[in-house]
């Protein structure tokens, strides 16, 4: 009998018309490899188990509509998600039209959800550490009309921990921002542990946003929930999304 569906729910102070989640691996019918809710048909899962899948969050959330799913590259271009079609090539959307449902896929990198405090305007980002250097969150954000007065919650992603990179990462982030560096501890000769999380505040907060929420978990370190990239290549997606509500 399948489990049902897991989510996790933003702790933040948004109106009550926008609604968010994000997807954990439990639940769903994908099997093997994907074992549990993988959301992702990229990956070399069955299409109808993903498709499965796909219905059963519908369901779970009540979404009023298909998200929009993105074909994400790892860079900074952001699209209006009433006006972009599946499969689109961007890493962010946005939208301030209510039943559009803006949506990224991840297993390690860093999903951020956005909404703005007044209920109108919300957007969801995917920030590997490429994305994040790239400047998406910044572009994000720039969407909106008075970055104060927005909030962010930073969903599941690899942990502080789990988290080893290379140098170039380290200069990447470094070189444009001096206070990064408190972002890395040394692992290895030529290697760091970087803190992602970290390194998304540090950013959204020089960008002008108000608040940020979430972080903490480690999609590395715990594999009953999450998925993860780093702990094996061949794996599932999960999903963060976040929506304006109908007006009653």
């Amino acid at each position: 009998m399948t489990e049902p569906v897991r989510v996790l729910r933003p702790a933040w102070p948004v109106p009550a018309r926008i609604q968010a989640a994000s997807t954990t691996r439990v639940g769903g019918t994908s099997r093997g490899d994907f074992a549990g809710l993988n959301l992702a048909v990229h990956v070399g899962d069955d299409p109808a188990a993903v498709g499965h899948n796909r219905a059963l969050l519908r369901e779970a959330l009540g979404l009023p509509a298909e998200p929009l799913w993105l074909s994400q590259v790892h860079g900074r271009n952001l699209v209006d998600a009433a006006r972009a079609g599946e499969g689109t090539e961007a890493d962010a959307s946005f939208t301030t039209t209510p039943g559009v449902v803006c949506a990224v896929m991840t297993a390690d990198c860093l999903p951020v959800l956005f909404a703005d405090l007044d209920g109108r305007q919300v957007a969801a980002a995917h920030a590997g550490w490429r994305g994040l250097a790239g400047g998406v969150l910044e572009t994000t954000l720039a969407r909106f009309e008075d970055p104060s007065r927005v909030i962010a919650w930073l969903g599941p992603a690899i942990g502080p921990r789990a988290f080893e990179v290379g140098d170039e990462v380290r200069a990447a982030f470094c070189e444009g921002q001096a206070e990064a560096v408190h972002c890395f501890r040394p692992a290895r000769p030529g290697h760091w542990l970087a803190d992602i999380y970290a390194l998304a505040r540090l950013r959204l907060f020089a960008a002008g946003i108000g608040e940020v929420y979430g972080g903490g978990r480690c999609t590395y370190s715990e594999p009953e929930m999450f998925y993860s990239y780093r702990r094996s290549r061949r794996t599932g997606r999960m999903a963060s999304l976040i929506w304006i509500e109908e007006a009653i």
